[in-house]
């Protein structure tokens, strides 16, 4: 039966909901940027590309202001609705850092005893996790330096993780005033064991990429030194073996006695992320060979159970982060901002568990004796 007497459009709608006016190349921001696809020979598909969303702020380990988040939102909207990108990478600018996390900085100078405010900040974060979440592209984390904090919750919202051995990943909430409950409360159980994922979370201590890897959390670890034309492993962190005297070693930190040895070792070398880009263009390329709606609906099938927890938590954990924004997170960001005056960043726990236990009313004078004095 002919149906040329029913009515279709021609071209295609534009389903981007955000303009392009929060990319730009000007730190601190967000810069959007479309690669060709490519093949192991390095040949083009033409007409298909990978979205690369950067974090822009390297003079602040790319830590994520307020305009940065919404630059990140309107990063992953537009991947998700635009036909010709295949997967979406998620980086960072430099060599430091992937992302640190919010900015102290603008915690510490505005959001800091205005709770609202913060408040309505933390409802722009929450989208920006709901964007990674919900974004139908595959999303690849190119992590090529640290990865913690915020940073970190931001990580484990993408699907697969491609990282640069010289990274380190983990919490740093409870030395600073939060708690990571942006996401690594409810991601870090999927990753790692309770234990692991317990003690990751409150112990502040970051963990090596190699030891990640051992544990799950990363896909791909490579090596990003380059000495004239050979790689060369992370020095500063054990590869050569699993075990020692039972405990399991493999990408801790080296002996102390090898560590003056590892540093200048690392100082010889240059940093190159040919191999890490290559990584990530390999992901891509897979990608590319599959069944688009095939390929999301099963990513979607494993987001979900990330995203059932994230979703139960989300709303609860803003308001107790904005509650907070009046109580620790004050004095711990305000600590940490003010580091190079003091040379300390973090409070006197000691006295602050010391005046909560004789009762101290919460006020400036309970400030004044728990923030370190400008150095003279």
């Amino acid at each position: 039966m002919a149906l040329e007497w029913l009515q279709r459009e021609n071209g295609t709608k534009d389903h981007q909901l955000f303009d392009n006016s929060h990319f730009g190349k000007e730190a601190p921001t967000v810069i959007y940027e479309e690669r060709p696809v490519t093949d192991e020979k390095g040949q083009v598909a033409a007409g298909l590309f990978s979205a690369w969303i950067w974090l822009n702020n390297p003079a602040q380990y790319n830590s994520y202001t307020t305009e940065m988040v919404k630059g990140v939102i309107a990063g992953f909207q537009r991947a998700s609705s635009d036909r010709k990108i295949v997967a979406v990478v998620f980086t960072a600018v430099g060599d430091k850092a992937f992302c640190t996390g919010g900015n102290t900085a603008e915690y510490a100078s505005y959001y800091s005893k205005r709770p609202n405010e913060y408040g309505e900040y933390m409802d722009l974060f929450n989208a920006m996790v709901d964007g990674i979440l919900n974004c139908k592209k595959p999303v690849i984390c190119r992590v090529n330096g640290m990865r913690v904090a915020g940073g970190q919750e931001i990580g484990m919202a993408t699907d697969i993780t491609v990282s640069s051995d010289l990274a380190i990943f983990g919490q740093a909430g409870p030395k600073h005033g939060s708690a990571p409950v942006g996401g690594s409360t409810d991601f870090l159980p999927w990753f790692l064991s309770m234990e692991d994922a317990m003690y990751n979370c409150i112990s502040c201590e970051t963990w090596s990429a190699y030891k990640m890897k051992l544990k799950g959390m990363v896909t791909k670890v490579v090596p990003v030194l380059k000495k004239g034309d050979k790689w060369v492993r992370n020095p500063m962190v054990r590869t050569d073996s699993y075990v020692d005297d039972g405990d399991i070693v493999y990408g801790e930190p080296v002996d102390a006695t090898k560590a003056a040895a590892a540093k200048a070792l690392q100082a010889e070398c240059k940093i190159d992320f040919e191999q890490l880009d290559a990584e990530v263009n390999r992901l891509v390329w897979k990608f590319a060979n599959l069944f688009p709606n095939c390929l999301i609906a099963s990513i979607d099938g494993i987001r979900g159970k990330k995203k059932f927890f994230w979703d139960q938590q989300k709303l609860a954990n803003r308001h107790w982060l904005m509650a907070n924004m009046n109580h620790e997170a004050w004095l711990g960001f305000n600590a940490f901002n003010a580091k190079k005056a003091t040379g300390k960043d973090v409070i006197d726990f000691i006295k602050f568990r010391q005046l909560v236990a004789e009762g101290a009313l919460f006020d400036d004078a309970f400030a004044e004796q728990v923030l370190a004095k400008p150095k003279a």
